[in-house]
């Protein structure tokens, strides 16, 4: 009888271990904390539709949290605290060479890229009808993004282009969030929010104000990718925005996924087929998920590729770069 009842809960163990071996979910035992922006950003929003089918496709458990960026979250995967991010890919370029906002600190290099994502527009956003172009910001209360940060470069690129310096304006330096209510209270004059468009804080923005675009085009334009090659032009349409009737045009960069170079070619493979084999559904739950694109996701990129993700693409008959 006791030999019959071992054999029975030895017999359990081994069905739920069977069971659980073959269901979805995080089967894999992996754990990932993925860094990405702002809430009031489109980091944060994008990065949780993904962390689902991340978690839900590739059975790897996701956990999305607000950070402060670019910068911020190629730094806590170089410490271990994150292990996926969403960068820009301007910023990534300054962390893997050493520059700009890592001069100070030095070279990161112990991420790799997963996949480009969406563009990301330098948006120059204002409600003061005296500014029509870059060259009218000259002696106005300008927020520039946080010191040393992806937005406070893009800014200082734009402002260069225009034949401006940081001392032609009065500098603040704020979140997407805290722009948003600087230029509702009348405490700036115009701020530069880089992210894909629509982003919430200013299609808050401009449902409650008369809150517009300035383009950033023409030689202002041509003059930063002359002097930059990860910028591109690109267009905002019309309507992207409550009160936007006609196009604008302005540069971007590229939001860019990116893993711990320490993660597992089997992860990182699952996890890029969780985005891209599943596109078309990722779209229907946040617009920025209809430029998910074989192209988009493997060109222009200034990092090497994960070799998970490197096999991936393979399959798909595109080669990438990988270290």
């Amino acid at each position: 009888m006791k030999f019959k009842k071992l054999f029975t809960l030895a017999l359990t163990g081994a069905l739920a271990l069977s069971l659980a071996a073959c269901s979805g979910g995080s089967a894999s035992g992996t754990k990932m904390t993925m860094g990405t922006g702002g809430s009031a950003g489109t980091y944060y929003g994008y990065g949780g539709v993904l962390g689902q089918y991340i978690s839900g496709k590739a059975g790897i458990d996701v956990t999305v949290v607000a950070t402060d960026g670019s910068k911020a979250n190629i730094q806590g995967i170089d410490t271990g605290d994150y292990q996926l991010g969403t960068v820009q890919s301007d910023v990534m370029a300054y962390a893997w060479e050493g520059t700009r906002s890592f001069e100070s600190t030095g070279k990161i290099d112990s991420f790799r890229v997963v996949a480009g994502l969406y563009a990301e527009s330098v948006q120059l956003v204002t409600m003061d009808p005296d500014i029509k172009s870059v060259a009218d910001l000259k002696g106005k209360s300008v927020s520039i993004g946080a010191p040393a940060s992806g937005v406070y470069f893009n800014a200082i690129d734009v402002l260069n282009a225009a034949g401006l310096t940081e001392d032609d304006i009065t500098a603040q330096y704020q979140s997407f969030a805290d722009s948003a209510d600087a230029l509702k209270d009348g405490k700036i004059d115009a701020a530069f929010i880089v992210a894909g468009a629509p982003t919430p804080a200013i299609t808050e923005l401009c449902t409650t104000n008369s809150a517009y675009l300035v383009p950033i085009d023409g030689a202002v334009a041509d003059a930063m990718m002359a002097d930059c090659p990860f910028y591109t032009t690109y267009v905002i349409p019309a309507g992207t925005y409550p009160g936007q009737d006609a196009d604008v045009t302005t540069v971007t960069v590229k939001a860019t996924l990116i893993v711990s170079a320490s993660a597992s070619e089997d992860d990182v493979y699952k996890l890029t087929a969780a985005i891209f084999d599943n596109a078309a559904d990722i779209a229907r739950e946040n617009g920025k998920g209809a430029e998910l694109s074989l192209e988009n996701a493997t060109s222009g990129m200034t990092a090497p590729f994960h070799k998970g993700a490197a096999r991936y693409f393979a399959e798909k008959g595109i080669t990438v770069e990988t270290e």
